[in-house]
């Protein structure tokens, strides 16, 4: 098995199989392949990776790509120089903190120690963790429930279908038909956990969780084989007795979605599992916002808003629909537009406007405008490039009014204290404003 590890936009030139910062041009083929059969491809095919006639090069689509014989795992592109771990290591740490702070997921530290962060990918530390997990969880039994049935039997059991009865038992009433309600462990969670798990032992080349999803597939021998498309997400009911289960079912959603699925093309069968690191950086902020806001008295919410930018004034027809990442309001008003931008801006040294795109500023003129708030922040990811830690890179003043835009940088290679730390960002002071941008 070749298996290569890349950064986000970064190139992995085609050489020999032998070289570690390499990859053979026929692995190459068919990861491209695979790749471009993904929910991520896009047009053309290219959504994930762009593939050259001497390189792959990794866009802003992160994950794992499997073929036959080879994979690929591409890692955000995250500064942990400071880190004292390997690079690769470090930054599969902060991606799965990334994951789990985005998808509400609480991992033990404990279950996180355990995991091979240097040889395993995020596939293979994920599924690790979902095995783990529900090793654990099944410890204490699997959850049962009331299902209603009807059969034909020999002695009445909970209620008559008379209808039934003196239909098709009219000339043998030897057998009544009964409805009743029968305590099963063939319920839609425990359906959804067996796909899971199946799913996953036909993807996992970890030995270690080879043997664990195969000990869970004997566990669940005797819940129905149900097909991912037709798994009843909707009919699970969580409550205090089964509660428990939210986070495996969270992760068994992002392991059975669309963002990890099988493939099949010309040059054999593949998966993949693929995260845009624009929404997830999204994700992630969104939740850390809501969380270093709560108790405030400030109200956050995630691609709310909603309002257009246009009305015909004929047909009172409303166009150019908005969804700022984040809103943050208080009783009467919103007082503060975030948009987050998973890409990295440059010293003021480097350049005046900073790499900020003149797209993006007129997008957030037109929420200043709408929304009717004087301060305004596009939030990008820090890096070791710009001068000091994260926080306010500028500050601007909208033409002559009293609007604020401001870019600011928040370091994702920190994980401790990350609500803090937002919430200090976020409640900085705007005095000293500087003129255009």
């Amino acid at each position: 098995m070749i298996r290569r590890s890349v950064l986000e936009w970064t190139k992995l030139p085609y050489g020999d199989k032998s070289d570690p910062d390499s990859i053979p041009e026929w692995a190459a083929d068919r990861i491209a392949a695979v790749a471009a059969d993904s929910a991520f491809a896009g047009k053309g095919g290219g959504g994930v990776l762009e593939h050259g006639r001497k390189h792959l090069r990794a866009r802003s689509v992160v994950g794992v790509i499997a073929a036959e014989g080879c994979m690929l795992e591409i890692l955000p592109k995250i500064d942990v120089a400071e880190s004292d771990l390997p690079q690769e290591t470090a930054i599969r740490r902060r991606l799965i903190h990334m994951l789990a702070v985005a998808l509400d997921l609480r991992i033990e530290v404990g279950a996180l120690t355990e995991l091979d962060w240097q040889r395993d990918t995020i596939l293979e530390i994920l599924i690790g963790l979902f095995a783990d997990k529900l090793a654990n969880v099944l410890r204490g039994g699997m959850p049962h429930q009331y299902i209603g049935r009807e059969d034909d039997l020999r002695a009445l059991r909970g209620s008559m279908d008379v209808v039934r009865q003196f239909t098709k038992h009219a000339v043998n009433p030897s057998r009544l038909a009964c409805r009743y309600d029968e305590l099963s462990p063939d319920t839609a969670l425990n359906q959804i956990m067996k796909a899971a798990v199946l799913r996953l032992l036909r993807a996992s080349r970890s030995l270690r969780n080879q043997r664990r999803l195969q000990e869970l597939s004997f566990a669940y021998a005797e819940i129905s084989d149900i097909p991912v498309a037709r798994l009843g997400w909707d009919t699970v009911q969580l409550d205090r007795t089964n509660y428990c289960w939210r986070e495996l079912l969270d992760l068994a959603r992002l392991l059975l979605s669309e963002k990890f699925q099988t493939t099949t093309s010309g040059n054999g069968s593949g998966y993949a599992l693929l995260f845009d690191m624009n929404v997830l950086f999204e994700s992630y902020i969104g939740q850390i916002t809501r969380r270093a806001f709560a108790g405030s008295g400030l109200h956050v919410s995630l691609q709310g808003g909603r309002l257009y930018c246009l009305t015909d004034e004929e047909t009172d027809r409303r166009t150019f629909q908005t969804k700022p990442d984040i809103l943050i309001r208080s009783e009467n008003e919103i007082i503060h537009v975030i948009d987050t931008k998973w890409k990295r801006i440059s010293s003021r040294l480097d350049d005046p406007k900073r790499g900020v795109s003149q797209a993006d500023i007129y997008q957030m003129m037109a929420y200043g405008q709408l929304y009717r708030t004087q301060r305004l922040t596009l939030l990008y990811p820090h890096h070791g490039q710009l001068q000091g830690g994260d926080g306010q890179q500028a500050r601007h003043r909208i033409g002559d009014g009293d609007v604020l835009l401001e870019t600011m940088s928040f370091d994702v290679s920190r994980g401790e204290n990350a609500v803090a730390r937002l919430r200090s960002l976020l409640h900085c002071d705007v005095r000293g404003v500087s003129e255009g941008i």
